[in-house]
């Protein structure tokens, strides 16, 4: 079930927001008990009303890790090594679903061995969601370790778990962000919750509806082109390489701003993923605006623990490259996407001898730079092959005819860019409600909010309620209503 459909807006989310709210005026616990449910549910009707691998994967991932938990908390002198254990099962089952395909295909027969052993090969083989809640575990479970949190309701960890607006492409969760949330008795405003949490979740439909559903219409077929070795013109190759960068920003972002809305109309904040990542004048800058919670894993369970930037340059520079393109494998089993994650590390080695140099640029200047790199690396990200990835950067820098673009694909991918680095973002425009966990950083940057602000006016609310209408008419005349495109990692 997508966030985008009529079957969620108006049958599955109604119900869930109105249980909570009826079950909560009599106890918080019976309100957790609801929202667990509710969540297991919507993860059951993703898979078209049938049980097949992705609810017992879930479940049992659930229970082993809240078990580990419980362990590494209750035996404190064996915790290192019950931790190890823990998550070592927990990256061996997202290794056996996520690349035991890959490695088996594309590493290990090219080299002349080959393994007969039956693996889920495809997206459709990978349990929903399971990069996921996999690393969100993950932490809770080194959060545990380090005295940070303690879990002993085995629903409350259901639900931190499966909270739904979360479960299939993010954000990456923390337990100690969370939970106290959920078990908050205070009063709350409920028709405010609501009216907040609809604008959020209004953005972010309008987003992937109006924005990245139409862009996509540009980039898909070239790549698809591109991957087949057909020749490309340099004209069409950058269209769809900046329509790409356009649609996933769009459909990602709109997708986390939806969850935030979600979240928000239980009174729950989840925490920020998008903070106008392609305003960043430098690939640092890109990273801390850019799917922020993965950022945040990354840097705090696998970078720091390498070393970090305790130990030189030269080894700081080789963490980041690490860290990089194991986050470029989390994304995908595919060689598309260690080239992305290695690009990454290369740019990050980069932007830091650079810094370390005292080195400044004009903002355009390294506006442009930063941006750039970005769409080469998107390439990678989108292309099914590295041959088709080659064949659309060698036709952007001029190895190939230059061709032509229609007029209104030119001025379609102008307005949305200008949409991206102009407008504020709607955690600016809803700055006085706060509907995300922010860093302190942002939070401070935010303040009271920008220029253009979203007020609960008649006026406003009936913008959003035209806006939702045509997203709704889109959405049932398609006869599928189109996946986010994080939904397959």
């Amino acid at each position: 079930m997508h966030f985008n459909s009529v079957e969620f807006m108006f049958a599955f989310l109604p119900v869930a927001l109105l249980g909570f709210w009826t079950v909560r005026r009599f106890s918080v616990v019976a309100s957790s008990i609801w929202l667990a449910a509710a969540s297991l549910t919507f993860y059951w009707l993703g898979e078209h009303l049938g049980l097949n691998i992705n609810m017992p994967v879930l479940l049992g991932s659930i229970a082993f890790n809240f078990l580990i938990g419980f362990a590494i908390f209750r035996w404190r002198d064996w915790s290192k090594p019950i931790l190890i254990v823990g998550i070592g099962v927990d990256l061996l089952v997202l290794a056996y679903f996520k690349y035991a395909g890959f490695l088996i295909d594309d590493v290990l027969a090219p080299l002349g061995i080959g393994l007969a052993l039956d693996v889920p090969r495809g997206v459709g083989a990978l349990p929903i969601g399971i990069s996921f809640y996999t690393f969100t575990q993950i932490a809770y479970l080194v959060d545990t370790y380090q005295r940070k949190v303690r879990e002993q309701d085995p629903v409350n960890y259901a639900l931190f778990v499966t909270w739904f607006p979360h479960l299939i492409s993010g954000p990456i969760l923390h337990h100690k962000e969370m939970m106290p949330q959920f078990a908050d008795r205070s009063e709350r405003r409920k028709m405010e919750l609501l009216a907040v949490g609809i604008a959020v979740f209004a953005i972010g439909l309008v987003k992937k509806v109006l924005l990245a559903d139409p862009v996509a219409l540009h980039a898909t077929p070239i790549f698809a082109a591109a991957d087949a070795g057909e020749a490309i013109t340099m004209a069409s190759a950058w269209v769809a390489a900046l329509a790409y960068t356009l649609q996933l920003y769009f459909d990602f972002s709109g997708y986390c701003d939806m969850a935030v809305g979600i979240s928000f109309m239980v009174g729950v904040r989840l925490p920020i993923n998008f903070y106008s990542p392609y305003k960043a004048t430098s690939i640092v800058e890109f990273w801390r605006r850019w799917h922020m919670t993965l950022s945040r894993f990354l840097r705090d369970y696998l970078y720091i623990p390498l070393g970090g930037n305790r130990k030189g340059s030269g080894r700081r520079w080789i963490n980041l490259f690490i860290t990089m393109v194991l986050g470029g494998l989390w994304h995908g089993a595919g060689w598309t996407f260690l080239i992305w994650g290695a690009l990454h590390g290369v740019y990050l080695g980069i932007n830091h001898a650079f810094r370390s140099l005292g080195g400044r640029l004009p903002v355009a200047v390294a506006w442009v730079l930063t941006f750039s790199a970005v769409v080469v690396g998107w390439v990678f990200f989108r292309a099914q092959t590295v041959g088709g990835a080659l064949s659309i950067l060698r036709a952007m820098f001029g190895g190939s005819n230059a061709g032509s673009v229609e007029w209104l694909v030119v001025a379609h991918i102008s307005v949305l860019l200008t949409i991206v680095l102009v407008l504020p973002n709607a955690y600016q425009m809803l700055a006085r409600w706060q509907p995300a966990l922010l860093p302190r950083d942002i939070e401070a940057e935010i303040g009271e909010g920008s220029r253009i602000r979203f007020d609960m006016s008649p006026a406003n609310g009936a913008m959003a309620g035209i806006a939702v209408a045509i997203c709704v008419c889109l959405i049932t005349w398609q006869v599928v209503p189109s996946e986010f495109l994080y939904f397959q990692f």
